[in-house]
């Protein structure tokens, strides 16, 4: 039986843009912006910052170095938020339901301070912030792991104190969903942009 259902957050609670992430950063100066930015799983000092391995004034620096000149916080958090397209509220009114039918609902996301604290910050569109959807998140950067790595899946069963088989893992990433599979946890393959509650409520009857 299904206890917790854990959400990615790009491409499942929001819509990415992953071309407007892309113009974003070559604005503030990042011109291989594209060859640099991922829509799954982020390299490089990007990929540093999600793994908690910098912080985000060190992403800040090195970022500056990278294109020349000084950047901001502001222009980082811009950027950074330019993967942002939608954020439908079909998908907050289901997570809300969810809920309210006994399932402990979790945010599990490779993602980064900048991102979230806009998330929770005056500027999202819900009736509250994102955390406030959530009984629990696991993020990349604190967890100082990332998707399609085994070890954050296992973090989060531990934490939640499930079983693979007790838990559903909704993602858009195709490695990511295999990952959590292979450890036996059941999973549904999101398609940005796309309203996948049906399916869901489908699976969970």
């Amino acid at each position: 039986m299904i206890k917790t259902i854990a959400f990615d957050l790009g491409g499942v609670v929001i819509t990415i843009d992953q071309d407007q992430a892309v113009r974003r950063f070559k604005e503030i100066g990042v011109a291989d912006a594209a060859e640099r930015l991922d829509p799954y799983t982020q390299g490089g000092i990007f990929g540093d910052l999600e793994a908690g391995k910098i912080t985000e004034e060190e992403f800040q620096e090195e970022l500056s170095k990278i294109v020349g000149k000084p950047l901001t916080y502001e222009q980082c958090q811009y950027a950074w938020t330019g993967y942002v397209k939608d954020i439908p509220l079909r998908n907050l009114k289901t997570l809300e339901e969810l809920r309210e039918k006994g399932f402990r609902i979790v945010l599990l996301s490779n993602t980064n301070p900048f991102m979230q604290k806009w998330l929770n910050g005056p500027d999202f569109p819900g009736d509250k912030p994102l955390y406030g959807y959530f009984d629990a998140r696991y993020l990349s950067y604190e967890l100082k792991a990332m998707k399609p790595d085994p070890a954050i899946f296992l973090k989060v069963l531990a934490a939640e104190e499930v079983m693979p088989e007790e838990m559903l893992f909704v993602d858009d990433g195709p490695r990511n969903t295999m990952t959590a599979s292979q450890l036996g946890i059941r999973t549904l393959s999101a398609v940005n942009g796309e309203d996948w509650s049906k399916a869901l409520l489908d699976l969970l009857k």
